[in-house]
């Protein structure tokens, strides 16, 4: 179920994924805050949909949700009909939806009393003990970080560039940074946007997934500890600067933010 809703033609209209909890939540919120109408989106309607009545309760009105698994083409190719049937245009998106690319062996949702206690770096260290990394959960990890953000991007550009200001963030952390590559010969691949492809991208990854199926990952400089998950945002820093190169009428920019752990 997706609520329906109109909106005056100069409104600001905004796409987040993932936005049902934690950091998506809060830019729903400060979004609307601003006089943005928000369109909420998550995989869970009845978790997405509870968001969004919160969101209402705190006497933001203009929020709306919509089902949305950036991993089902499907799915996107929703969201971009709904977008243009009742907008016309998107003013910004932004892409927070992640997963962490690894199998938690307990549920975080459940120890929140725990981690209360706990420092940034405790409660990293406890999750780093908590985690198997498995070849499906990284695979996994690589498709929904990387590719089905890409995805979500690639359907929605056309009403980006509806608006006279569309603007793409792709939220990121500290473990995005391009220190977590031990490789200085990739690192320096990475930070070379003159020359970069997306191309290049997809066999960077291929490669990763190579390396650490084989158990090679950090022999070959990649991450260790939660390895897919910061190869995936390295590499999404490195496709938000390939798109504002290719689209510098319409910004695109990856955002570090300081996250308390991968989400």
């Amino acid at each position: 179920m997706e609520g329906a809703m109109s909106s005056p033609p100069n409104t600001r209209i905004a796409v987040v994924t993932g936005g049902n909890k934690g950091i998506g939540f809060e830019v729903c919120r400060q979004l609307a805050s601003g006089g943005i109408t928000v369109v909420l989106t998550a995989r869970d309607e009845t978790r997405g949909m509870a968001a969004v009545e919160k969101l209402k309760e705190l006497g933001l009105p203009d929020v709306v949700f919509h089902q949305l698994e950036i991993t089902d083409a499907s799915s996107i190719a929703g969201l971009a009909d709904f977008l243009k049937t009742l907008f016309g245009k998107l003013d910004i998106l932004v892409n927070n939806a992640a997963i962490g690319g690894v199998e938690y062996v307990q549920e975080l949702d459940t120890d929140e009393e725990k981690f209360s206690g706990l420092d940034f770096h405790q409660r990293l260290e406890w999750m780093e003990k908590n985690v198997n990394e498995t070849v499906d959960a990284a695979q996994q990890g690589v498709q929904t970080n990387y590719y089905g953000s890409k995805h979500v991007i690639e359907a929605l550009l056309p009403l980006l560039q509806s608006s006279s200001d569309g603007r793409i963030v792709n939220v990121s952390s500290e473990y995005g940074l391009l220190r977590v590559i031990n490789n200085e010969e990739v690192r320096q691949e990475l930070d070379d946007i003159d020359n970069l492809t997306e191309k290049r991208l997809d066999e960077l990854l291929d490669k990763f997934l190579k390396d650490f199926e084989a158990g090679a990952g950090e022999a070959h400089g990649w991450p260790t500890g939660f390895a897919a998950y910061k190869t995936v945002k390295v590499a999404m820093n490195a496709y938000s600067r390939i798109l504002a190169k290719r689209h510098p009428s319409s910004a695109s920019t990856a955002r570090t933010l300081a996250m308390s752990r991968p989400t």
